[in-house]
């Protein structure tokens, strides 16, 4: 056994571990269990061995073995592109799809994990080595933290209000408070729609919230998560029964109707907040650099 086996083994072991941790699977059933968590734990262990030997062969100088961490980010990119194309495929069997935008952010969540893993474990092997044991584990738990706070993005409810508002009909329209929703002229229509809908306002808290959920992306995600939690009432060949989301256009709020099986109101609310800020949804119109009229950026 040489001086680099316990560190090494450590390193990997904690990596792996880091990627257990951040494999969870939750209401919306992806990773799928059980294979579909085993692909991710693989490739999780995959990049432990790889971040953990970056280290001894740092201190032998054996630089050349570093480009080994090149072929894993052009590996971790096919990881990238194999989720996009599976959920992809398997959205249009979805009786509310995810949309593109939001299968964009989980193709991108599954690639950089796996960078976090790659650091965790090399933070995790390099004070082992550099130090002692317990460096190396001191180490390994600042980095599960720090993957902790890395991996958990922003929440709808914290850029929106959630309000609860009975869907109704003016003539054909059917509207949640005052934004319209379609046009739905048959009478047993109507009547489905007033007996399982069920309506929620978003309004934003500031100017660059009222951009991001007008994302059509971040609204198709806020319908998915709500009829993956809570059901929904339509089957295929039945449009007039699809959930929507509208914009007031004066004001920028967002109206969602959606027909759920299970009409809890809490748990609705509770669910959209925790829908995702899409990444590629989120837009900030008050940060853009403001250029004085006539000058030239250098």
């Amino acid at each position: 056994m040489n001086e680099y086996t316990l560190p090494v083994t450590f390193g990997v072991a904690v990596g792996t571990l880091a990627r257990v941790y951040m494999l969870k699977t939750d209401y919306r059933q992806y990773p799928t269990y059980l294979h579909g968590k085993i692909i991710h734990i693989a490739l999780g262990f995959i990049a432990a061995g790889l971040g953990t030997l970056a280290v001894p062969s740092l201190m032998e100088e054996d630089f050349t073995a570093i480009t080994f961490l090149t072929v894993a980010a052009s590996q971790f990119r096919e990881v990238r592109n194999m989720e996009r194309n599976t959920l992809t495929e398997l959205d249009g069997f979805e009786l509310v799809p995810r949309g593109k935008t939001y299968i964009e952010g989980i193709a991108v969540v599954f690639e950089s994990r796996n960078y976090l893993v790659m650091f965790t474990s090399l933070i995790t092997t390099l004070f082992y080595l550099l130090f002692n044991f317990w460096a190396g584990l001191i180490a390994a738990i600042i980095s599960m933290l720090i993957s902790k706070k890395l991996m958990t993005g922003g929440k709808l409810r914290e850029i929106v209000d959630i309000k609860y508002v009975e869907p109704h009909f003016e003539g054909a329209g059917l509207l949640v408070d005052n934004i319209y929703i379609m046009n739905i002229g048959i009478p047993a229509r109507q009547q489905e729609i007033l007996r399982y809908g069920m309506g929620f306002v978003l309004s934003p808290k500031n100017f660059d919230a009222r951009s991001t959920i007008a994302n059509l992306g971040q609204r198709q995600a806020i319908l998915h998560d709500v009829s993956t939690a809570l059901g929904i009432y339509r089957d295929s060949g039945t449009p007039a029964l699809a959930p929507l989301a509208k914009r007031d256009l004066e004001d920028g709020r967002v109206a969602v109707f959606v027909l759920p099986q299970n009409r809890d109101i809490q748990k609705a609310i509770e669910t959209i907040g925790a829908v995702p800020t899409l990444e590629n949804a989120i837009r900030m119109p008050k940060e853009r650099r403001v250029e004085t009229e006539g000058s030239i950026e250098e």
